[in-house]
């Protein structure tokens, strides 16, 4: 056959002059030459939106990422232009756009230093082979200028150098450096001469994003597919990055219930029921702490979602109560994949009512999981999410099951190439009907979003709790998560330390690993180092493939259990001060764990840090991951820290060598800091707390602390029943003063504090509470007295 024509591959297209432009209140519209057209949207004085399309016509404008409750509005806008550019200037920011090609050069509108600039800028390249545009958009990197974020990748915490691919994959024992694995978070963080900003890369279809591997000195990052649409953050403090991301993407809707910030023993799979008893029986004999134990799927009916084995578990109704009534929560796993099976009743009904994917051509999309051939609902149909939630009516309202595990739901597909659905597989997408190259990435997200849905209504008037495998930018509203199918390895631990930080910095801070590795079977001293680890991640759960051995915390020998039992209880007496950053997280979007350059941004030395952390605000933490290791050397940030073990105080700002054998770790305490910390208890409720105690660490200087409570679960706390207690601690050379500040209407069970001040320099010669003479006593050089819990003025001279 004879042509006359044939294709034309053009390569990278870019924008040409600007020969249009307007303005509709805080939306900015530029028009270029050959039809390109860049909608700039000023969302805040410090975060802007850059949208670009490339035929003159912009889709609706929909995305799963971003919440309605983001906030909006800034203080001072002005616009103006001279010969060769157009300037956009709010109160944090200034933003050039070059009338010859688009370009964009960003600066900071108080010192007028220069934040991020365009290198080639918005490129695309016509797609023949997937339709629609490949958009690119490439930056220049500043002298000095470090890259961190992105979710889970098991990689350090500096990105730069690295290259990667965003496409929610199951990655069953990744290593170190695999990519993509189960998260697709297209957000990072980026700082160079003490300044921060954030990029928020928001398109669903396979992303990439290059931070200076291709080409020194340019970072990158493009899409298969969809808009070049991305928001530029302004911190300058990254903290705010993170936390103006998250008031983008969402905030968890509610503080976890409490319990759920205990331990939590998982295993594939606990069963039968004995089984399971034997275990939760185990942990209260050897007053181990656990407030959940967790059943894989094993639990069901030949894999079927939303049934029980009656050979396995013929009342699961009374062994659920029966587990309450000992303290544990009974959390088990619902996969997407819905079995084939017209004896199924939830099969029949999503066939019925048309909820399953289809291929591009009528089929269902049908793949191999666990219970054999299935169907997959489409989550991302809203009639199909209010379907889904439905089905926990009888699961947590009829049999009292407490949280609910999300797995599998890449969506994960056995034994076909890319483990996934191909790519034909049709989506609703909330009305604007798509393809999976669009849907997959969110597809997680969205199942979790109608699992949450369904226990929040039927644990109603308890908090829901929700733990999933796969999300997408936002999915922190609805879930805790967990970082895969980890492998029993000292590198893994290593891993695991820099995901769980990583997941913080992307917004998504209820994060945790399986503690000991999934697959494979750790040693004793692995264990040990990996729960001392563990217990400092917002989410603590072991969990283990079950193929190696077992894996609880009494296998490894007495002198491991002994270890394992007295860092559990360092979570459980540290609960309160857990909780408290909770609530900062939901309330404020401040990660729960930093990392140091995260905590210390203008310290040089923490920008390729990688093991330690801030757990919280005060808590300075350095696990072990080394084999047969009697301590190891650790950087200790800018300022003063007591050693959590012997109240030793250590200057920061260089590596230090710490002693920690195979019983201890490193853990260090902020001077200054006020730390709440409750009794030991076996689970989340078993004790009225009857004091707290406040362990104050004396600074020269000022420091202020606070500690958040409320009844621990339930909704009351946004009507105002919450007690937010505000310390401020002032300490001179011959006097500490502290002062109390409370404000909420929720009254604590306890009447009485009892505060033990480390490092007081100077001997006391009188103590006042609201100006009345109080005794004291000293313990190992603690001074400890108990005062109201009323008290709004301590008064502390020396002589």
């Amino acid at each position: 056959m004879i042509l006359n024509t044939e294709l034309e591959y053009k390569g990278n297209l870019f924008p040409s002059k600007i020969v249009f432009y307007k303005k509709h209140v805080n939306v900015l519209y530029f028009k270029s030459e050959n039809g390109a057209v860049l909608q700039l949207t000023i969302e805040r004085d410090s975060v802007l939106r850059f949208r670009y399309s490339t035929t003159g016509m912009f889709d609706k404008d929909f995305s799963y990422a971003i919440t309605m409750y983001a906030s909006k509005g800034y203080n001072h806008l002005e616009i103006s232009e001279d010969n060769e550019k157009y300037i956009i200037t709010t109160s944090k920011l200034i933003c050039h756009i070059s009338k010859l090609d688009m370009r964009k050069t960003i600066f900071d509108a108080k010192d007028n230093s220069l934040i991020c600039e365009d290198e080639l800028g918005f490129h695309w390249e016509e797609s023949y082979e997937i339709g629609g545009d490949i958009v690119k958009m490439s930056l220049k990197s500043q002298q000095g200028e470090n890259y961190y974020g992105l979710g889970d990748k098991p990689v350090e915490n500096n990105l730069k150098g690295k290259r990667f691919q965003n496409w929610v994959t199951d990655s069953y024992a990744y290593g170190r450096g695999t990519d993509p694995i189960y998260k697709a978070i297209p957000f990072y963080t980026a700082i160079h001469h003490d300044k921060s900003y954030g990029v928020f890369f928001d398109n669903t279809f396979r992303s990439y994003f290059d931070f200076c591997n291709e080409r020194r000195n340019i970072t990158s990052f493009w899409a298969q597919g969809g808009e070049m649409n991305y928001y530029f953050i302004y911190g300058p403090e990254m903290t705010e990055v993170v936390s103006n991301y998250t008031d983008l993407t969402g905030r968890p809707q509610h503080i976890p219930p409490m319990w759920a910030l205990g331990f939590h023993q998982c295993k594939w799979s606990y069963y039968p029921e004995s089984n399971v008893k034997e275990i939760t029986s185990k942990f209260r004999e050897l007053k181990i702490p656990c407030d959940a134990i967790y059943l894989d799927i094993d639990y069901m009916e030949g894999f079927r979602c939303f049934t029980w084995s009656e050979e396995y578990f013929p009342d699961p109704k009374r062994m659920v109560k029966e587990l309450a009534d000992d303290g544990f929560k009974t959390i088990v796993i619902i996969d997407p994949g819905i079995k084939i099976d017209n004896e199924y009743s939830v099969f029949k009904e999503g066939l019925e009512k048309d909820y399953f994917c289809k291929r591009a051509d009528g089929p269902y999309m049908k793949g191999k999981v666990w219970p054999g051939e299935c169907y997959f609902p489409d989550f991302t149909n809203p009639e199909v999410r209010e379907w889904w939630s439905e089905l926990f009516k009888e699961l947590i309202e009829d049999i009292g099951v407490a949280g609910v595990w999300n797995d599998m739901n890449e969506p994960a597909v056995m034994d076909v190439p890319g483990k996934s659905f191909p790519d034909d597989v049709r989506h609703d997408y909330d009305g604007n009907q798509c393809s999976h190259r669009k849907a997959h990435n969110v597809y997680g997200m969205q199942m979790a979003r109608a699992t949450y849905h369904g226990l929040k209504k039927f644990s109603y008037p308890k908090r829901p709790f929700v733990i999933t495998r796969a999300a997408y930018s936002g999915t922190q509203r609805y879930t805790s998560t967990w970082t895969g199918d980890n492998v029993a390895t000292w590198d893994h631990l290593s891993i695991a330390n820099q995901q769980a930080q990583r997941m913080c910095m992307s917004g998504f801070s209820f994060a945790g690993s399986d503690i000991g590795g999934f697959a494979e079977q750790p040693n004793g001293e692995l264990f040990a180092r990996w729960i001392q680890l563990g217990v400092f991640h917002p989410f603590c759960r072991v969990h283990s493939s079950g193929d190696h051995g077992d894996q609880e915390p009494w296998v490894f020998g007495k002198t491991v259990t002994d270890i394992v039992r007295k860092f559990i209880e360092i979570r459980y007496q540290l609960l309160p001060y857990l909780y408290t950053t909770f609530w900062r997280y939901a309330d404020e979007g401040i990660p729960i764990l930093k990392s140091l350059v995260l905590f210390d941004q203008e310290d040089s030395n923490t920008h390729y840090r990688n093991d330690e952390f801030i757990f919280g605000e005060k808590i300075l933490v350095c696990p072990i991951i080394e084999a047969n290791s009697k301590g190891r050397r650790m950087y200790i940030p800018r300022g003063k820290w007591y050693n959590f073990w012997d109240n030793s105080i250590i200057i920061g700002g260089e590596e230090l060598w710490v002693d920690a054998d195979i019983d201890s770790m490193p853990i260090f305490v902020k001077e200054g800091a006020i730390i709440p910390k409750y009794p030991i208890q076996q689970y989340v409720g078993e004790k009225v707390i009857e004091q707290l105690e406040l362990d104050v660490y004396y600074k020269e200087g000022k420091e202020s602390s606070e500690v958040y409570e409320d009844a621990g679960d339930g909704y009351d706390y946004k009507k105002g029943r919450y007690s937010l207690r505000n310390f401020n601690q002032v300490g001179k050379a011959n006097s500490l003063t502290i002062q109390q500040f409370k404000s909420g209407k929720f009254i604590t069970a306890y009447n009485s504090f009892k505060i033990n001040i480390h490092g007081l320099p100077f001997k006391i010669d009188k103590l006042e509470v609201d100006n009345e003479a109080i005794d004291i006593s000293k313990i190992n050089g603690v001074v400890t007295f108990e005062v109201t819990k009323e008290f709004r003025e301590l008064y502390i001279t020396g002589k």
